[in-house]
């Protein structure tokens, strides 16, 4: 290689070097007025004003707990956040969108990822941008599998609103079963405190075998049936650590279902002076199912940013009688 070569190939790179060497001495550039979102390497994260920031420290200003003080090197990352996303966001509160069973219009952003042990099996939920997540649920024996999807949408300061859909299947044991969930929901509060009102309409498909004794031959008779499917929820603090949550399922009226039933005709014989089943009559059969309601009152520890425990009790109200659940609720919550 000629000398003129290798002169010009080492100018080039002492200008590249000198060009990151400035980048890297200049310091971060903060507006006091935005709002920032401050994570750390252990997971926390912050939202506020950044009021101070230093070669040592960062002092950021919270609606939720106030001043913040920060070293610098355990912070991970910071970048300005869009306040009517990330409404009095607190990195402590992520679960904060869940209850026991069923959801709320709080927000989620995107690397929200977390999953939700239950007793009977996991629950994955991903935030894959920012209001909307997208997750699967199921039992220990994968009966059934159902994937979920909520996009949020924020109607002020303290009102949130979700539009969501749960859609599953029988998986291996029962192909022929399905079901579909679309819902909305509407939370008042933010993520310490909440109310939410939650109205969808449930929808399942499966079939069932039968018996036609007059062919003699076992057939799959399809049903497909629907019910209104009502939810009052909440959350509120009581201390930095532990929240009291409460949850329900309500259906205030089944769906009828109809099915088919053969009677048998009987004959007198007047040989054997018995009576004889000789024919039968076919006749459609249509069943209210009755109303429903599942109560879960419980309380959730907050063990640490990405750590969280549930426990509660759960009632059914089934028939116009209620019934209570021996086996409490008990999850866990994990950050993935």
């Amino acid at each position: 290689m000629k000398t003129k070569h290798i002169l010009f190939i080492a100018i080039v790179c002492c200008i590249h070097l000198c060009h990151f060497a400035s980048k890297a001495q200049q310091p971060f550039s903060y507006d006091t007025n935005k709002l920032y979102l401050v994570k750390k390497y252990n997971g926390a994260e912050f939202l506020g004003k950044i009021k101070f920031y230093d070669a040592r420290e960062l002092l950021l200003a919270t609606e939720t707990i106030g001043e913040v003080y920060i070293p610098k090197h355990e912070i991970k990352e910071i970048r300005e956040v869009n306040p009517e996303k990330y409404m009095e966001f607190d990195g402590e509160e992520l679960f904060a969108s869940r209850y026991f069973i069923t959801t709320n219009g709080l927000p989620v952003k995107k690397g929200d990822n977390y999953i939700l042990w239950n007793i009977y099996g996991p629950d994955f939920q991903f935030g894959i941008a920012d209001n909307f997540g997208i997750g699967v649920m199921t039992s220990w024996a994968a009966i059934p599998i159902i994937a979920t999807a909520k996009y949020s949408i924020p109607l002020g300061k303290s009102t949130n609103m979700a539009l969501g859909a749960l859609l599953g299947t029988g998986s291996w044991a029962f192909p022929d079963f399905g079901l579909a969930l679309p819902f909305a929901s509407f939370t008042f509060g933010n993520r310490r405190n909440n109310l939410t009102l939650s109205a969808g309409y449930g929808a399942l498909f499966y079939s069932e075998e039968r018996y036609n004794p007059v062919t003699g031959n076992n057939f799959d008779e399809q049903y497909s049936e629907g019910r209104v499917l009502l939810s009052i929820a909440g959350m509120a603090k009581i201390s930095p650590k532990f929240s009291i949550v409460f949850d329900t399922f309500i259906s205030p009226w089944g769906p009828q279902k109809t099915y088919t039933e053969w009677e048998p005709v009987d004959h007198y014989d007047p040989i054997t002076k018995y009576y004889i089943n000789t024919t039968y009559t076919e006749r459609k059969i249509t069943e209210q199912s009755p109303n429903l309601a599942i109560i879960m009152p419980g309380i959730r520890w907050q063990v640490d940013t990405d750590k969280a425990f549930q426990f509660g009790f759960t009632g059914f109200y089934f028939d116009n009688e209620f019934v209570p659940f021996p086996i409490p609720m008990i999850q866990w919550y994990r950050k993935l």
